[in-house]
């Protein structure tokens, strides 16, 4: 099996996932509106569907506003705002999901933009992250080798501080070195 059969795999398995996501969410969403629309009624559930689409603007707004606020507090101090950059994913799927018609895609996107809940999400994004970059890397990693040349004249004394220089070679590299960075 070749290297790119486990990354053509993960990705047919992820494309599989997303089509399985488009295709059910809005059937999951229907019957919950349906649902409820049956337990309320149909205007009460239309008036509430909309009360949630202005609720998530005003939240998309606040946290939006609050992690852009972060970000720009975390570059001025000169350090690395990983952090508040994973809060302004978070923040924008939530606001996305919460912008959505529907019960399910608005809890959803509650649990993702509430800074008491966004924590768990933001672990969640670090996990995903670094999984992928774990498998990015081994992808362009080869394969290692274990040890070092045998046989006569490869052998290296070692000394106290490290290896040492052959007895036998008398052989001197002249070199320069060039900085590509001025």
């Amino acid at each position: 099996m070749s290297a790119s059969q486990p990354s053509r795999a993960r990705r047919l398995r992820l494309t599989r996932l997303a089509l399985a996501g488009v295709l059910l969410v809005p059937v999951i969403e229907i019957v919950v509106i349906v649902a409820v629309g049956q337990w309320i009624g149909g205007w009460p559930t239309f008036l509430l569907l909309v009360a949630t689409s202005l609720l998530g603007a005003w939240l998309i707004r606040r946290e939006g506003g609050r992690a852009w606020r972060a970000l720009e507090q975390a570059v001025r101090s000169g350090r690395m705002p990983a952090r508040e950059i994973a809060d302004g994913i978070v923040v924008l799927v939530g606001g996305s999901l919460l912008l959505l018609p529907g019960f399910v895609t608005d809890v959803l996107g509650l649990l993702l933009v509430l800074p008491f809940t966004r924590p768990v999400a933001r672990s969640l994004l670090a996990a995903v992250i670094s999984r992928r970059l774990l498998a990015q890397t081994e992808r362009f990693t080869g394969p290692t080798v274990a040890g070092g040349p045998t046989g006569p004249g490869w052998e290296q004394p070692t000394t106290p501080r490290g290896p040492a220089r052959s007895s036998s070679s008398d052989e001197v590299v002249e070199g320069e070195i060039i900085d590509d960075e001025d």
